[in-house]
């Protein structure tokens, strides 16, 4: 059966470029993404592994550690991960997983047949401190993901984990957001003391609480 969002997300110990790794040890405290890649020396996959390397400080901000996988040896890797530093002008210094027994792929259901017998899509899961998935995003293996879009959702994520709010479309850091339906408006005036506007009884917007 495939993950769902809420599901714990399963543990797993693994080989990666970076040694022994237990995945829940390596999150401890701190949200995660695991993404997977169709196969090492390939080039949609360089450019992602490039562009998470560049956004590292990003993720590290936001408290998001992130690990990568695919079905090729840790030789592979390593080797692989000397051409995306070339080509793309970063280091890679998050872990890759070695998954080239497929456990990982078959936890994280990231194998569809329909697609490839053989190699993982483009799943990504975005994991909270609680261990649970709070997303999953899966491209075909011909289309690069958005990494800029993978940080917007995260900050909605960490901020709607926290507050009574939920983001609209489009929404970006220091924009405004909806107050959620549970919350009376009378409650969420109170509440939100920046202010809200009640464009419908259910559509009500406050300013970005956590943002001066």
């Amino acid at each position: 059966m495939s993950l769902r969002l809420g599901d714990i997300a399963p543990n797993f110990q693994v080989n990666t470029t970076a040694g022994q790794l237990d995945f829940y040890e390596y999150l401890g405290d701190s949200w995660g993404v695991l993404f997977s890649h169709p196969a090492d020396f390939t080039p949609v996959c360089t450019t992602e592994l490039g562009k998470t390397a560049l956004l590292q400080e990003e993720f590290s901000k936001r408290n998001v550690k992130v690990l990568a996988v695919s079905v090729d040896s840790i030789d592979k890797h390593h080797e692989w991960v000397k051409d995306i530093n070339e080509t793309q002008q970063v280091t890679v210094a998050f872990p890759i997983i070695a998954d080239d027994n497929k456990v990982v792929a078959g936890l994280y259901d990231m194998i569809h047949p329909n697609a490839s017998e053989t190699f993982t899509v483009r799943s990504l899961f975005v994991i909270g401190p609680d261990k649970k998935v709070k997303l999953i995003i899966t491209y075909p293996a011909s289309t690069g993901r958005n990494f800029y879009e993978v940080l917007r959702v995260i900050d909605s994520l960490q901020l709607t984990a926290n507050y009574s709010v939920a983001t609209p479309a489009d929404w970006k850091v220091g924009e405004d957001v909806i107050v959620v339906p549970a919350i009376s408006t009378a409650d969420a005036i109170k509440k939100f003391p920046k202010g809200v506007k009640e464009i419908k009884p259910y559509l009500r917007y406050t300013p970005q609480p956590n943002k001066d």
